[in-house]
């Protein structure tokens, strides 16, 4: 049984936006697909994972001001005209309706000003392994990567072939898939680069070249180390030149790309995260089953919550 499963909330209603034809409407018109296929998703990950404690982990902002200061192009493609995040309209107006959902099931929601979801994962899982606790992290977004530890053990549950057929990725996992030390995912994104997140990489450095790399060195902090001692051994041919070009990126970069691991903050002090067999507010989940057309996958999620009790 996993001691603690953290979802990366975003990263799941993105998908089942996505996923589920925008048709799924509630009785007003309203699209509800991203609802009702996260609610989904959970109810499948209680059934056939069993976690005893569980957080749905948000964005409380999805473009953190250090992130920004350190490197400006971080995800600056996905800025709208008025500043904020291009979240589709019809997402936008079902989020609220996710939070209202969660919590009236009784499923705690954890974000902090100035954080991203991802950030808030970081925080959580590490002080459960530090308890010698088990993690399972939902998501599909690589970054999470870097969390992945055999000695909690922390590991990733990569939902990029759907949440029924979900890849583990432990430590081992992705050494195999990336021929790296299987922590080291973060800096081998920051050297190889992640244009979804706006990262540009080194140039001319590719997933060979980065996984070469990290693996001689360690991590950006290592490679930087043997660019200031003069050391040429382990470079891969035409690399030292590259990387000593792209200093700042490198020290910028990893700023950005690492997950924090020790927010200290009240919204993380005391999470009563233990997984509930009955909902919190029967009487609001039943209004908003009806209101917005979801009591299939709210029945499907109170059954799975029910069967574990």
């Amino acid at each position: 049984m996993s001691a603690l499963m953290l979802l990366d909330t975003p990263s799941l209603y993105f998908r089942a936006f996505f996923g589920v034809p925008e048709s799924v409407t509630a009785p007003d018109g309203t699209p509800v697909n991203a609802v009702r296929g996260l609610v989904d998703m959970i109810a499948r990950l209680v059934k056939d994972r069993a976690p005893a404690r569980l957080v749905c982990c948000m964005d409380a902002d999805w473009r953190p001001a250090f992130r920004v200061a350190a490197l400006p192009s971080y995800k600056a493609h996905r800025v709208a005209e008025d500043g904020g995040d291009q979240t589709p309209d019809p997402l936008a107006a079902q989020l609220p309706i996710i939070d209202a959902v969660l919590d009236a099931v009784g499923l705690v929601r954890a974000g902090v000003p100035g954080y991203e979801a991802d950030d808030v994962i970081g925080t959580l899982a590490a002080r459960c392994a530090a308890e010698g606790g088990a993690v399972d992290i939902v998501t599909g977004d690589r970054d999470l990567f870097q969390l992945v530890d055999e000695r909690g053990p922390v590991q990733v549950l990569y939902t990029a072939r759907g949440i029924r057929n979900l890849q583990v990725m432990g430590e081992k996992e992705v050494a195999a898939k990336y021929g790296i030390p299987g922590r080291a995912y973060g800096d081998y994104a920051t050297l190889r680069g992640d244009p979804s997140d706006g990262l540009p990489g080194v140039p001319g450095v590719g997933d060979k070249t980065a996984a070469a790399l990290v693996t001689r060195f360690g991590s950006i902090e290592g490679i930087l180390r043997a660019l200031d001692e003069g050391v040429t051994d382990g470079f891969p041919a035409g690399s030292r030149l590259k990387l000593a070009a792209a200093r700042d990126y490198l020290a910028a970069a990893e700023t950005v790309v690492k997950v924090v691991t020790d927010i200290d903050a009240p919204e993380l002090a005391e999470l009563d995260d233990a997984l509930p067999s009955a909902p919190r507010d029967p009487e609001t989940l039943v209004a908003l089953a009806d209101e917005w057309n979801l009591g299939g996958p709210v029945n499907r999620l109170l059954n799975a919550l029910a069967a574990r009790a």
